[in-house]
């Protein structure tokens, strides 16, 4: 999920006009490579409950397949507090800025950035419904390619009108999100009067959920590879629409804001880092002060009611999110340009293969998980769920290092590259 790439080298003749190219190594962001390493690791941690039980137990407790005891509602209220949301929300605001990035430096290069641009979201494409049916269906490159051609449209517009339309389809999307699920949650609970045909709907909802899972969890460990993707296309092709419904509210604006910010110098040390760094850390606490009375609220209702918890998570706890996802944004760029040592430059390393790194933990998880390889699927608790993330940012932190120090970009960055260039670029240094 890399959102590339500053200036192109020239590749020309002194007789031949300039052809656009990727980024050198030196020609990058570091601190934008750093907030992407910081997010690519922490999206595992919000993910991991789906990769270890149905999909649906990412938002909802009650999906998973092992007992979910006190230990384990306290850390879902700690991720909920602290990561879910923060990380898509990053590297959101991420992809905008790379949009901005890509297209004003390649024109710059004397190259179509904007074709450039088309090209390479329609290879993201190809990736993500490559990722969606054959890995794991909680992709977001598909997103991020279809939201990804809306904000090539607005990607001349000024930084006040980005922010302007980001923040009102922000709002209004969670308006509206927040109106429909809180009506689920109430009918849920009983508080609506007259909607028992509705809420008898609901629950009917909520037990075919179950029952894929259930299905899904055979089919992971008793079948193979190909009845798994059998599955995801029959029963889950559909999912892809209901996403992208869902990125007009969310996806959408948040990229528009990354776009703005970019060009306000946010990601990049054009603005006073000390106001920046206030600012950003006055975000973060703001957001923990709102999430935390909504965890507070779930551990006190319980995690089983399905339509609440997606009106806490879902609904109402975007508007909560969104500052610390802002203030995160303000201050990780800061950090990365100052942090060094064994750490700092492995955050960095995994955030310049952060696409790789993204795609290679699917293909990662499909062995620890499924039964034709480490068959822990619907086995692990929430505790020892962490346990996996815990290895995998190793893996990560030591294999990206390693890998740049012997080649130019990550396997699947090179890749895309390719694609997008259509040519072949050297890959070792």
């Amino acid at each position: 999920m890399n959102d590339t790439a500053p200036p192109g080298a020239s590749l020309a003749t002194p007789d031949q006009p300039a052809m656009p190219a990727p980024a050198s190594g030196a020609q990058r962001l570091t601190s934008l490579d750093f907030t992407r390493g910081i997010a690519v690791l922490g999206i595992l941690a919000a993910n991991i409950a789906a990769f270890g039980h149905p999909v649906n137990a990412a938002f909802w407790p009650g999906a998973f397949l092992t007992a979910h005891d006190r230990l384990s509602d306290l850390l879902w209220a700690a991720q909920f507090v602290l990561i879910d949301g923060k990380m898509r929300g990053l590297f959101t605001l991420l992809f905008g800025a790379g949009l901005v990035l890509f297209v004003t430096r390649k024109d710059a290069a004397a190259g179509d950035g904007t074709e450039l641009q088309v090209r390479r979201l329609m290879w993201l494409l190809v990736f993500g419904m490559a990722h969606f049916f054959l890995l794991w269906r909680g992709d977001i490159l598909t997103l991020y390619a279809a939201c990804g051609f809306i904000g090539l449209a607005a990607i001349g517009w000024r930084p006040k009108k980005l922010l302007l339309v980001a923040g009102l389809a922000y709002l209004i999307g969670t308006f509206l999100l927040s109106l429909m699920l809180g009506s689920m949650a109430l009918m849920e609970a009983g508080g609506l009067p007259g909607g028992g045909e509705a809420t008898n709907e609901l629950t009917k909802a909520v037990n075919e959920l179950i029952k894929d899972g259930r299905a899904e969890q055979a089919i992971i460990l008793d079948g193979n590879w190909f009845q798994y993707v059998a599955h995801n296309f029959t029963k889950h092709g559909s999912d892809v629409g209901t996403q992208l419904i869902f990125a007009l509210f969310e996806t959408v604006p948040l990229m528009m804001a990354g776009m703005a910010l970019f060009r306000l110098g946010l990601f990049d040390g054009r603005l006073n880092q000390g106001r920046q760094m206030r600012w950003g850390l006055a975000g973060i606490a703001l957001g923990l002060a709102l999430q935390a009375p909504l965890a507070w609220w779930a551990l006190d209702q319980g995690l089983d009611k399905f339509y609440l918890i997606n009106f806490i998570m879902v609904g109402i706890g975007g508007l909560a999110r969104l500052p610390m996802i802002l203030g995160l944004a303000a201050v990780l760029p800061i950090i990365g340009a100052r942090v060094h040592g064994w750490l700092g430059e492995r955050l960095v390393a995994a955030g310049r293969m952060a696409f790789s790194n993204y795609l290679g933990t699917s293909l990662l998880m499909l062995f620890v998980f499924h039964g034709w390889a480490g068959g822990l699927y619907g086995q692990l608790t929430r505790p020892e769920l962490y346990v996996v993330v815990l290895g995998a940012w190793g893996v990560m932190l030591l294999w990206s290092k390693a890998w740049l120090d012997r080649f130019r970009y990550g396997p699947l960055e090179w890749l895309w590259r390719c694609l997008t260039y259509w040519q072949r670029f050297p890959l070792r240094r």
